[in-house]
This record gives C-alpha cells, sequence and structure tokens, in this order.
C-alpha cells in the first residue's frame, strides 16, 4: 500500500531546532522543493520574526507557502492542508520530491492524518468571548475550555487567545468539542507515504540557539519591521501580531514595555512554546529523532532519508 502513495518527507521538531538548514541541505541533494508548514511564514511582511528562508535560499530551493496571506487575512489547519496538498502535486508533477518543515504540529496532523473542516466563524459568539478576555482575563476562557474540552485546553495551553477562543466558539456553534471533531474527521489511512524526521536538542543547548535566535533578530531589525507592519494599518490586535515576539514588541512600541523586557519575555515564551511543541510531537510514533547536539547527527539523517528515498547521500 505504501508504494503507491506519493512520498514526501516531512521535517519538525522544536523552533531553533535547525528543520530550515537541514530541509534545505537535503532538498538541494535530491531535487526537492520545500513547503513551509509554520503558521506565521504564510503572512507577507512578516520577515524577521518568523525567521523565514532569505531570499538567497529561497532562491536556492523552491519554497511553498511562504508570503502568500496579508497580515489581515485568516489561514487555519484545514487551508495549510488544501494548499499543502496542491504543493505537493505541483511539486511530484516536475519530478521533484516535497519536504515538509515547520515547527505548526497541527499543520503536519492536517496534512498527514486529516482534520475536522470547522465551520466559519460566528461573528456573536466571537465578539462575547472576545469581551469576555478582556473584561475576565484569558484564565477565565481557558477555564471553560478545560471544562468541556480538557484534552484541547491541554494542547492548547492556557496562552494562546486565539485557539482558545476558536476552540470555545466550535462548542458552542455545534455542541460538541473541538477535539471529538478531529478524531471524527481523521482520514482513514494516511493519503500520503510520509518518512518523518525530528530534531531536537538538550534543553540547555536549545534555550541557547532560542536566545542567539532572539538577539539575532533585534539585530536585524525585528522593531523596524513591526513598526513598518503597523505603518501600513495593520493592527496589533490581528491573530498574526499576536504571534510571540511581534505581540511583545508592540507592546514594546506602545510604551508598555521597555525593549529589554520585550526580550526578556520573547525569550521565555519562545522556551515555553519549544516545550509545548516537543509535548506534541512526542505523541507522534512515527517521527523518528535525532538530537541536532550531537557529532554526525546530519549524516545519519542524510543515510535515512537517502534509503526512503532510493539514494545514497553523503553528508
Amino acid at each position: 500500500m505504501a508504494d503507491s502513495k506519493q512520498k514526501i518527507v516531512v521535517i519538525v521538531g522544536p523552533t531553533a531546532s535547525g528543520k530550515s538548514r537541514v530541509a534545505l541541505e537535503l532538498a538541494e541533494r535530491l531535487n526537492g522543493e520545500i513547503i513551509s508548514a509554520d503558521s506565521m511564514q504564510v503572512y507577507r511582511y512578516m520577515d524577521i520574526g518568523t525567521a523565514k528562508p532569505s531570499r538567497e535560499n529561497q532562491e536556492r530551493i523552491r519554497h511553498h507557502l511562504i508570503d502568500i496571506r496579508d497580515p489581515d487575512e485568516g489561514f487555519d489547519a484545514a487551508q495549510f492542508r488544501d494548499e499543502a496538498s496542491k504543493a505537493i502535486m505541483e511539486i511530484v508533477d516536475k519530478g521533484n520530491l516535497p519536504f515538509v518543515a515547520g515547527g505548526t504540529g497541527l499543520y503536519i496532523k492536517a496534512l498527514t492524518e486529516g482534520i475536522f473542516d470547522a465551520p466559519v466563524s460566528d461573528k456573536e459568539i466571537r465578539e462575547r468571548l472576545k469581551k469576555e478576555a478582556e473584561e475576565a482575563g484569558l484564565s477565565s476562557l481557558y477555564n471553560k475550555l478545560r471544562d468541556v474540552d480538557p484534552e484541547a485546553a491541554e494542547k492548547i495551553g492556557p496562552a494562546n487567545t486565539h485557539r482558545i477562543i476558536r476552540a470555545l466558539e466550535i462548542y458552542y456553534m455545534t455542541g460538541h468539542p473541538i477535539s471529538q471533531h478531529h478524531k471524527e474527521h481523521a482520514f482513514p489511512e494516511s493519503p500520503y507515504f510520509a518518512l518523518k524526521i525530528g530534531l531536537y536538542a538538550e534543553r540547555e543547548t536549545l534555550y541557547k540557539n532560542i536566545d542567539y535566535r532572539v538577539d539575532s533578530m533585534i539585530r536585524a531589525g525585528f522593531v523596524d519591521e513591526v513598526k513598518r507592519i503597523l505603518g501600513k494599518g495593520y493592527g496589533s490586535d490581528l491573530k498574526g501580531m499576536q504571534a510571540i515576539g511581534y505581540s511583545h514588541i508592540c507592546r514594546y512600541i506602545s510604551g508598555e514595555y521597555t525593549l529589554e523586557d520585550s526580550i526578556n519575555l520573547i525569550k521565555r515564551d519562545t522556551r515555553h512554546y519549544a516545550k509545548r511543541q516537543m509535548t506534541w510531537f512526542r505523541r507522534d510514533n512515527e517521527i523518528t529523532w535525532f538530537d541536532v547536539g550531537k557529532e554526525g547527527y546530519i549524516g545519519n539523517i542524510f543515510s535515512e532519508v537517502g534509503r526512503f528515498a532510493g539514494q545514497t547521500l553523503h553528508p
């Protein structure tokens, strides 16, 4: 059965683990193209804070699902699945190998296992939930979500405003938890023959990588990037602008935080996010893990992917 399915290579792991670099090296060796599975890289103008591949790297290897939405446009896992599926077909038609690389676990799950096509947002319910979050605090909504859908609450975490509101909205619209919908709408079997490669690092190494990345973003002009986006008329309340980094810099620009406070909070919240990513990915027993802190890990990945692709790769 696997032989009749399209082969794809999926590269996952926490932020700052080196997914983009590994995907780029593999794609160059195997006539591949890369599909970004990052929920923020889809947005135009948001380059530094999302760690998008450089223009040079995008010219070296074709990347898909980058810069396909404006910051005020919606994008979700179901849309990712549809767009990524189209990109896979396009890549395969050219005789190339698709590499899906990113840290948004829900997007990977949607592509390889299926996902619930949620109903269009109910403006009245959404506004009511937003008002409650503002007046009673996000913790009030999170506690409600834990009561009606503890499984979704555990996966989402207490700090993701957009997903907490969306999960409650789905519950109030349909009468069923979103986690139940996801289970009922999963594919009977994956439409792809996927080799899943996971990158991880010991905590101290990963935290150093995160700190270095955040400092590099600031040096590269992250503050000016956020100012330019706000200057285009995009509000700080947009989904994309609520992402880690962007929300903190918006608060610095508004005078709520000092720059030093913003940087420290970005590092802290990125570490928390990396932990949630690993919790998500560890549930997938199809992932083969590689420690990026160990010498020779690249060669081991090359060997694994080479066997999968029917070629011999040397680091």
